[in-house]
């Protein structure tokens, strides 16, 4: 029901925009904080950035603060996330994840996830 996509191989410093659609009758994501994870070679799943549905409110990772930017589209049914001035340590696969509402931390607390896509950045 979700689907991550726009990764790909970048030079640091470079950009990406992220996407993560919805699709299947009835699953809207007006209703669902969305959050992006990654995970690198080698180390733990990471959350990276949230956007809740109820407000809108945005959370970021300290890693990524500054450089990326979480936004959606509900008549698209779509969350993006903007990459920019990337790093190699930002080289993972990014997947997207919802559940109703409010961001929390933790992928246990996430029901619907998506497939990765991979971001490797690299000269």
């Amino acid at each position: 029901q979700l689907q991550a996509s726009g990764g790909g191989l970048v030079q640091p410093g470079g950009s990406l925009r992220l996407s993560c659609a919805a699709s299947g009758s009835g699953f809207s994501l007006d209703y669902y904080a969305i959050t992006w994870f990654r995970r690198a070679p080698g180390k733990e799943r990471e959350g990276v950035s949230c956007i809740s549905s109820s407000d809108g409110s945005k959370y970021y990772g300290d890693s990524v603060k500054g450089r990326f930017t979480i936004s959606r589209d509900n008549a698209k049914n779509t969350v993006y996330l903007q990459t920019d001035s990337l790093k190699p340590e930002d080289t993972a696969i990014y997947s997207c994840a919802a559940r109703p509402f409010w961001c929390a931390p933790g992928g246990d607390k996430y029901a619907y996830w998506g497939q990765g896509t991979q971001v490797t950045v690299s000269s």
